[in-house]
């Protein structure tokens, strides 16, 4: 279930974040038509899903999570197949089919029958049969699930490909922050049904919000500087993390008052770089708020 979610999904990759039962499902579900949302509006290529499911469903390439596919039939075969449902005739359907695995690494499987394939090759085959009739937008869920560390990497690789030459929009649902972090531009991360935060990666980690200092000497009086003019400051051991005020939007500030505040007390840094949040902390502080 979502509930009073808002949220807009761009070009390039976006991941879809979040612990099972968060409503990542769901939500591709209303993408795809298949669950109509109880109020609100959800548009999908300029088309709603609700009324014009058939329509979308046409444009929007899938890759379930569940690797239930027919295992005596060819992996060319069954591309092919997809393409056909999606509207292409025979004989393109065929084409495509073939261009679309040897894009993902199995042109030359493509007559092998799915049954006798690894957990990797059949992951691409459904990515194969995802974006074979050239779709505008592509859902993936869980893409990498059961794949070794190789494997895993050469999947990402592809997916970065699809979102930057093959010019498709990527939502990649996924509950392994790294891999979002790796290849997506953008995130969304839904918990309890909800949005806890979402648009380009960078802003949602928050980089160029703070700095981090590492000083030799005098991290109390400079701390207190920095609090005295309105700063955010948290000591980590011999380093100081410094966020500008909310209402202060200068990526420089903090900057500048670290170097005016040391400078006062002639203290010594070691180093001075831009602060940078993971995903995993965003992840962790909203789930803290949720059980405060």
């Amino acid at each position: 279930m979502l509930i009073d979610a808002d949220i807009t999904i761009g070009p390039g990759v976006t991941g879809l974040l979040g612990p099972n039962g968060a409503g990542k499902t769901t939500l591709i579900g209303m993408i795809l038509g298949l669950h109509r949302p109880d109020e609100g509006s959800l548009t999908v290529l300029g088309l709603e899903p609700a009324t014009a499911g058939h329509q979308v469903r046409a444009r929007v390439g899938y890759s379930p999570e569940h690797h239930r596919i027919p295992p005596d039939t060819r992996v060319a075969d069954f591309v092919a197949h997809i393409a056909q449902v999606h509207g292409l005739p025979r004989r393109a359907a065929v084409n495509r089919a073939s261009d679309a695995l040897w894009h993902v690494g199995l042109g030359e499987e493509r007559f092998r029958p799915l049954g006798t394939m690894s957990t990797g090759q059949r992951q691409r085959a459904k990515l194969a049969q995802a974006i074979v009739h050239d779709p505008s937008l592509v859902l993936l869920d869980e893409p990498t699930d059961g794949l070794d560390p190789l494997q895993r990497d050469d999947m990402l690789d592809l997916i970065r490909r699809m979102g930057t030459e093959f010019g498709m929009h990527v939502v990649l649902s996924s509950h392994l922050l790294e891999e979002v972090e790796r290849v997506c531009d953008s995130v969304v991360i839904l918990r309890d049904g909800r949005v806890a935060a979402s648009g380009p990666i960078d802003e949602v980690r928050g980089v160029g919000t703070g700095v981090v200092v590492e000083l030799v000497d005098g991290h109390d009086p400079v701390g207190a500087a920095l609090l005295a003019r309105g700063f955010r400051v948290e000591r980590d051991g011999v380093r100081l993390v410094v966020q500008s005020p909310q209402h202060d939007a200068d990526p420089d500030a903090a900057f500048d008052a670290v170097r005016d505040a040391v400078a006062a007390g002639r203290f010594a840094i070691r180093s001075l770089k831009a602060r940078r949040t993971s995903l995993e902390d965003v992840f962790l502080a909203d789930e803290a708020e949720v059980h405060a």
